[in-house]
């Protein structure tokens, strides 16, 4: 039997079908010069070990920017340990190598989840792979113009069959919802609610709109996603521990990948929920992007957000997340219960 993904009408698979159907059939886009949002800066990787969080209450949420991550309200969080950095490359593939598991991204893609005919699916559209940021020519502010969906594409080959491997010092990336819950099991630990992961991400410091400097988060300088300045050194996923940590002591909390946490997704956070919450019941989550089934909350940003588009690189930002579908930015770090 074909293992096959779960039927589950996703907008950013529709939007990728759209802009695959604009182009010319059988001929899959891939990123120009897919090395160039590879990292070739080296930097010494922290130590994987995890960090205790004692817990206590803060101002979760901001107002300051965009609706959907407010009202800001004070919330209590009880003590947990946190991993220092993102789940690497070289972590998944232990997991990888221990179980066998498959990804999500290597296997065929459901007709299904399209909604649509089959005949009038891109045959590359089924095949495994994933969703990669593939730099536009001109000035757009369409993400279907910067995201394509490229066959073979994963957590081994995060920018397709024709780019460079993963490196086992970076995020890994390309993972589902349930790629990322296996992994969780297998380690012993399980993904963060938004309120823990927010209140390691803040480590007491009060929320800013101001864009990290380039030596405290790998974020996009310039005019995304045309100009990439690249003055922290990265123009793509930075290994991580390459940037300062938190008062925590936690590496990139904000920017480089997206972190997903376990809450489902929805706009707006409930004002009176302020003691350990655990987000919206999957019956009361709805995400407009994906309004079809239930998001997850991914959190903190990503080395695409600059400025003029994406300020999302702060604790308090927060996006749904499709669970079904990886992407080149989408990563993850676990939490745990006890210190061992």
């Amino acid at each position: 039997m074909i293992a096959i993904r779960k039927p589950a009408r996703s907008s950013a698979l529709l939007a990728l079908l759209v802009a695959a159907c604009d182009r010319a059939p059988e001929q899959p886009v891939l990123p120009k010069a897919a090395s160039d949002f590879a990292a070739t800066t080296a930097c010494t990787p922290p130590p994987s070990r995890r960090v205790h969080i004692k817990g206590g209450v803060f101002l979760m949420g901001s107002d300051a920017v965009y609706a959907e991550e407010g009202p800001p309200r004070e919330t209590r969080v009880s003590e947990f340990w946190i991993d220092q950095h993102e789940v690497t490359n070289a972590q998944f593939a232990a997991f990888v190598k221990a179980t066998g598991y498959v990804t999500i991204a290597e296997k065929p893609v459901d007709p299904a989840q399209f909604g649509v005919p089959v005949s009038q699916i891109p045959s590359q559209m089924l095949q495994p792979g994933s969703a990669v940021f593939t730099p536009p020519d001109r000035p757009t502010r369409n993400y279907a113009d910067w995201w394509a969906y490229v066959p073979g594409a994963n957590w081994k080959k995060p920018y397709g069959p024709g780019g460079p491997d993963a490196a086992p010092a970076q995020p890994v990336v390309h993972l589902a919802w349930d790629d990322m819950h296996a992994y969780a099991a297998w380690a012993g630990g399980r993904l963060p609610t938004e309120a823990e992961w927010e209140f390691a991400a803040t480590a007491g410091v009060p929320d800013s709109t101001v864009q990290p400097a380039p030596d405290a988060a790998n974020s996009w300088q310039g005019v995304f996603p045309v100009v990439n300045e690249a003055t922290d050194g990265f123009k793509g996923i930075s290994p991580v521990g390459c940037f300062r940590p938190n008062a925590f002591g936690l590496y990139d909390m904000v920017g480089n990948v997206w972190e997903v946490t376990t809450d489902f997704y929805r706009a707006g956070h409930d004002p009176n929920d302020r003691d350990n919450p655990r987000g919206p019941s999957e019956s009361d989550a709805y995400d407009p992007l994906n309004p079809g089934f239930p998001s997850r909350v991914m959190k903190g940003g990503s080395y695409l957000c600059a400025p003029n588009y994406c300020q999302r690189y702060r604790p308090e930002s927060r996006q749904g997340r499709d669970p079904g579908l990886g992407a080149s930015n989408v990563g993850f770090r676990l939490v745990y219960d006890k210190s061992k």
